[in-house]
């Protein structure tokens, strides 16, 4: 039997065991044997993959950044989901006496989710900081660092700060447009109230990661399983819907220019976390 492949991910809700027994399944069927080790947050998941003690790490955006960071830039991005590709966060507002530009926000409180999100937290932040606004001097960061190590991949902290704009404690919040589309489309956010301010750049989210050394011929074929299964397989739409996504693609790297930025701008890992 052919040595499994073992994939890090982090469990940031129950559904992901459930994602990953039906992706080890596909594989062992298709004689690409893999296995799955689960962390509490990217940071060990990261050390894992660069210690060699996992083959391929299911990267959050950051986490790929800090792996490219660690790496001194040798990792390879080899594939992602559809959905994760072209993302863009969302400033919101009041419509009705919210401010009008982001330099309006001079003065006032933007809030945000985990310190560790790059959707809700770090590229807001760094739109903000390109239109000459410096955080917690131009403005005040209310910071809602729910579920800190598993990089935003929860609603959680997006949520909160939402309801800090909506009880009038911030002028604006952040959060992922997808987050906007399904909150504005089911309830949670009246769209008649509440808009769009202001939009980041385009950026992609989460993406398989391997080290430099991870061997060519094992990493076509793994990819050939992946990029086989399918949305029109019931068992595979399940995975997909749980997963939030229709297809896999290969990985691309041109997509995490505004959270590099961000990171830079912010000493997001000279801080200390």
């Amino acid at each position: 039997m052919a040595k499994p492949i073992i994939i890090g991910a982090v469990l940031y809700d129950p559904k992901v065991s459930v994602i990953w027994d039906i992706i080890r399944e596909f594989f062992d069927q298709n004689g690409c044997p893999c296995d799955v080790v689960f962390f509490t947050n990217y940071e060990l998941q990261v050390k894992a993959l660069m210690d060699g003690q996992v083959d391929i790490a299911w990267n959050s955006p950051l986490a790929w950044v800090d792996a490219q960071r660690q790496s001194k830039g040798t990792c390879r991005a080899i594939a992602m989901r559809d959905t994760d590709q072209d993302r863009v966060s969302h400033i919101i507002t009041r419509r009705q006496g919210g401010p009008k530009t982001l330099l309006d926000l001079k003065g006032k409180a933007l809030a945000v989710g985990a310190k560790d999100s790059p959707q809700a937290t770090l590229i807001p932040v760094g739109l903000l900081q390109r239109a000459g606004l410096t955080p917690e001097k131009d403005f005040k960061v209310r910071r809602f660092d729910l579920l800190v190590g598993k990089h935003g991949d929860h609603i959680g902290g997006e949520l909160e700060a939402f309801k800090c704009l909506e009880k009038g404690e911030a002028a604006a919040c952040a959060m992922l447009d997808m987050n906007w589309e399904r909150w504005s489309g089911d309830g949670t956010i009246d769209p008649g109230q509440f808009g769009i301010l202001a939009t980041t750049d385009r950026f992609d989210h989460c993406v398989f990661t391997v080290r430099k050394d991870f061997p060519k011929a094992l990493e076509k074929k793994w990819l050939k399983v992946l990029f086989s299964m399918s949305y029109d397989n019931p068992k595979h739409r399940e995975m997909m819907d749980m997963e939030g996504l229709k297809q896999w693609r290969p990985g691309r790297t041109t997509g995490f220019g505004p959270l590099s930025e961000a990171v830079e701008k912010q000493k997001f890992f000279k801080k200390g976390r």
